[in-house]
């Protein structure tokens, strides 16, 4: 059963469901606020029609997690780690979005990074 919720151009719509006040976003504005809120990572690009995942889109993916989960767990802003690893944060930014393949020199110096802010 699907439900017409009505939002106005005031901002969302509010509506209670099993007792808890909710709030109905656009799916565009959500991601906007998922991403601004720094728990977003971006997803895996789509397989072909045989199944397979183009190469080079889904390693910088993958590498992105790998970062984003590491500087999270961490507590470090993409500032931070982007000091420490003597990059800049516009450089962190695009390999966290996975829109720029970074040379293994690069990733050697995120991974210092992280493995420094680690204590290890």
């Amino acid at each position: 059963m699907k439900t017409k919720i009505k939002t106005t151009s005031n901002g969302p719509a509010f509506r209670t469901l099993r007792g808890r006040r909710v709030v109905v976003l656009d799916q565009a504005e959500y991601e906007r606020l998922r991403e601004k809120a720094d728990e977003w990572e971006p997803p895996m690009p789509e397989p072909d029609a045989d199944g397979n995942f183009p190469a080079v889109e889904a390693l910088r993916v993958s590498l992105a997690w790998k970062i984003l989960r590491h500087r999270r767990r961490l507590g470090l802003t993409q500032v931070q780690l982007a000091r420490r690893a003597s990059i800049r944060p516009e450089t962190l930014n695009r390999i966290e979005h996975a829109r720029k393949t970074p040379t293994v020199a690069t990733v050697e110096k995120i991974e210092r990074a992280l493995t420094k802010a680690e204590g290890r």
